[in-house]
């Protein structure tokens, strides 16, 4: 080969050789300069939720574009009727925010800011609805009586809650001379004629000595107390006895027997001393 030639191959070969490397320094340029994208609000954040005190609001944070991840973080802030004259809330940095009471008749926005490693963005919702007053509690029981229908626990009762005695009988219907023994039986109700269970009824012919006196008896499930009654020296209390009248009580277990849900009734029966 002559000089010449040779010279011509080494030339091309250098020239080839340039070649190759420009494109391994370009792949590598092309490599290192791949794009990084801030990130940009295309859908501004939301807030759902009820406004009223003491309500939820949530923040939805809209809709980002750029590179990931994206990390968010919020800013509540409270702004007058029309959504304007905003101001940070202290300390409400969650997603959520509970709604006091300074924030009635003001409206919220919610402030998101959106980071990447390539910078950070913020967004601002609309207002929210104009914060209401809290639903009002429901006042407490006052009246003594607890919920629902039917029967009636003693138990369950409290001032300013009255026992009554709404219903006696007796047996025989007609109390004569020779009667030996009487039944009487009491309804105690309250609370618009509930009957009531477990209520201590009392009763006691008057004047006294006509008839025993029984112990104290509570009310069934049915609200009646029956007791029993023999007769006594003082009976009959007249010559010309008519009626023989009866004291009751009904009261609540641990209470004075005059105070508290007690409450007390005279009632008479029929006597006819012929018989």
């Amino acid at each position: 080969m002559t000089f010449l030639r040779k010279r011509a191959v080494g030339a091309v070969i250098l020239a080839l050789a340039a070649t190759a490397i420009g494109a391994v320094f370009s792949v590598a340029q092309e490599g290192g300069a791949a794009s990084t994208v801030a990130p940009t609000n295309s859908t501004p954040p939301t807030i759902s939720g009820t406004p009223k005190v003491n309500e939820t609001l949530t923040a939805d944070p809209g809709k980002w574009n750029g590179s990931t991840p994206i990390t968010f973080t919020y800013q509540w802030r409270r702004c007058d009727k029309d959504g304007g004259s905003c101001s940070n809330i202290s300390g409400a940095t969650e997603k959520t925010y509970a709604l006091k009471q300074v924030d009635q008749d003001n409206t919220l926005r919610v402030r998101v800011a959106a980071k990447n490693n390539d910078g950070t963005a913020q967004a601002t919702s609309v207002p929210s609805a104009v914060v209401a007053a809290a639903t009002p509690t429901p006042p407490p029981v006052t009246n003594g009586c607890p919920s629902g229908t039917g029967t009636i626990q003693v138990a369950d009762l409290k001032a300013p809650a009255r026992l009554l005695l709404d219903r006696q009988e007796v047996s025989p219907g007609v109390i004569g001379r020779s009667t030996q023994d009487i039944t009487v039986r009491f309804h105690v109700s309250a609370c618009s004629g509930r009957s009531v269970q477990g209520a201590l009824v009392y009763s006691t012919a008057v004047p006294f000595q006509q008839f025993s006196i029984p112990a104290e008896t509570p009310t069934g499930a049915d609200g009646w107390a029956t007791m029993q009654m023999h007769q006594m020296s003082g009976f009959p209390a007249a010559r010309q006895q008519q009626l023989l009248v009866i004291f009751s009580r009904a009261r609540k277990s641990g209470e004075d027997v005059l105070a508290g849900i007690s409450t007390r009734r005279l009632t008479s029966f029929r006597v006819d001393l012929n018989s």
